[in-house]
């Protein structure tokens, strides 16, 4: 398979395609293999034929990347200036005040959404999916250290009883061996084998693997861990054997919290003297590690978190100590109207994980925070990340949020607004045609619809594109094409498109969004697929 590029000033060149052809080739199919040559505020620019530009506005940014726009000029002028300074990329295991005045400010920030003071520590990484990383070995590493405790605790209680029963001060009875699963007539009040026995059953709980909870339509990366708590059954079977499992919670469902509760509790058994006899009892063994969130899914089709089942969350988390990692990498950071989507429906998470916009369309970074109740130093001996923390990407996470809170945050405030006129354009489209569209969801610039599924169209080439998985990459193909809109499905979901674009967002250009919706939605309606653009890969 090759590839032929034109260069600006040079003879046609083919080279071997090595950079993910297959994908290339997918992409094709749909017209969506196009080179895009430039990026402006709300718009990416491709060529024609001729070499002449040809303005794309961008619903996908970046698929939540670019909320302050392309190319944002004050974030330009600041990645040149920390360039041309020659600000340190790599002064790893040093010190790094710039991370930790935007650690504050962030915590400034999440403080007052919040309503809370309690520090946020910062861990900083690279891309959403490390963040996310960081998250649950964090969790781990903290029910780790919570469990050796335990079993210190069960350890030292056990001694006791010993030395008591040894004494003669304490007496073995059959209601604590038969507590403890054991013959009282068969054991004859041996102690030692009612310690054997405990020790066994614990030793069975301590051997279990952490249990991670996330949402049905969850989508937290693709990397060796996040990829199993993300719900596509296609991303996870390929290497399910690689990492930690999780059960995945049906949404709006409170009730099964509960039964997932009853089917998944473990319990250790431990043992005290009281009165001169020797007790067993049962304490809560940590099985949950963490519960992961999204206040928006972004992948799993743009669906809102509830305030009510965010109450349940709380609750639930709360009376297992199982912490919350609220994933705010595609809905946070200002997209819906604060810098945490999740404190608009009430949840507070023990994690956060923040991403995209922080680096301003430009640098790659994230960051994982931790509250103070739940952090543990040690893990900054045993987690790093090369590019984290780095001089270049913490400025220009400043330089973000200082554009984000300038003038009493009128960027969260046009977020907001821009996001509700779009709301209104795509809502008009799905009740003008509401035999094609299924419904519109979403909050502020995060906003998706769902059109019904098409499998049954008496056109072939929308059924084809049903069945074959690729119906709305398709739609996007023929936006791309016929009305230069580029957007995409979410990626577990794909009869909902997307809409993420960046506050800079034109009426002009929600007006242009509405035409090509207005025409895919009449192609379905009339099952007329041959309308369909399948323009020319460039």
């Amino acid at each position: 398979m090759t590839h032929t590029d034109t260069a600006a000033a040079g003879p046609e060149v083919t080279e071997p395609e090595l950079a993910e052809p297959h994908l290339r080739a997918v992409l094709g199919t749909a017209g969506l293999a196009v080179e895009y040559v430039r990026a402006q505020d709300n718009t990416l620019f491709r060529l024609d034929e001729d070499g002449t530009e040809i303005p794309v506005v961008d619903f996908a940014g970046g698929y939540g990347s670019v909320l302050l726009g392309h190319n944002r000029p004050e974030i330009v002028e600041r990645a040149t200036e920390l360039l041309a300074s020659g600000t340190p990329v790599h002064a790893q295991f040093s010190r790094h005040p710039y991370a930790n005045r935007l650690a504050a400010e962030l915590n400034r920030i999440v403080h007052r959404e919040l309503g809370t003071g309690e520090p946020y520590f910062a861990i900083f990484a690279n891309t959403g999916a490390e963040a996310v990383e960081a998250a649950i070995k964090h969790a781990e590493m903290d029910r780790g250290m919570r469990l050796a405790a335990l079993r210190e605790e069960l350890a030292e209680h056990t001694a006791s009883a010993r030395a008591a029963v040894a004494a003669g001060t304490a007496t073995v009875t059959a209601q604590a061996l038969g507590r403890a699963g054991l013959d009282a007539a068969a054991a004859g009040g041996d102690f030692e084998a009612l310690a054997a026995e405990l020790e066994r059953h614990n030793a069975e709980q301590f051997a279990r693997p952490p249990l991670f909870l996330s949402l049905e339509g969850g989508f937290h990366g693709k990397l060796a861990a996040s990829v199993q708590l993300t719900h596509n059954e296609g991303y996870r079977a390929p290497f399910k054997a690689l990492a930690a499992q999780a059960r995945f919670v049906p949404r709006e469902r409170p009730d099964a919290l509960k039964e997932i509760y009853a089917e998944e509790r473990r319990t250790v058994r431990d043992v005290r003297v009281v009165d001169g006899r020797v007790e067993v009892t049962e304490r809560e063994f940590p099985a949950f590690c963490a519960f992961l969130v999204e206040p928006i899914q972004g992948e799993g089709g743009i669906h809102v978190l509830s305030p009510e089942f965010a109450a349940e969350i709380q609750r639930f988390c709360e009376s297992v100590d199982c912490p919350v990692v609220v994933d705010e990498i595609q809905s946070g950071m200002g997209r819906t109207g604060a810098l945490l989507s999740s404190s608009q429906v009430g949840l507070r998470g023990d994690y956060y994980t923040l991403a995209k916009t922080l680096g301003g369309g430009i640098a790659k970074t994230s960051v994982m925070l931790v509250r103070e109740a739940r952090y543990r130093k040690e893990f900054e001996i045993v987690h790093s990340s090369t590019f984290a923390k780095d001089s270049f990407s913490c400025h220009i996470a400043l330089k973000v949020l200082e554009l984000l809170e300038a003038d009493g945050g009128a960027a969260y405030r046009r977020a907001a607004e821009r996001g509700e006129a779009l709301r209104r354009m795509l809502t008009s489209v799905a009740e003008d045609f509401p035999g094609v569209v299924k419904e519109v969801r979403g909050r502020g610039l995060m906003l998706g619809m769902e059109f019904h599924d098409q499998s049954g169209s008496a056109s072939p080439a929308l059924r084809d594109a049903a069945a074959g998985g690729l119906f709305g990459y398709v739609l996007a193909g023929h936006l791309l094409h016929r009305h230069n809109v580029r957007t995409f499905p979410t990626a577990s979901a794909l009869n909902t498109l997307r809409f993420e674009p960046s506050l800079l967002l034109t009426d002009a250009e929600i007006a242009q969004l509405e035409g090509g919706l207005r025409d895919v939605c009449a192609i379905m309606r009339d099952e007329a697929g041959e309308r369909l653009a399948n323009g020319p890969a460039r």
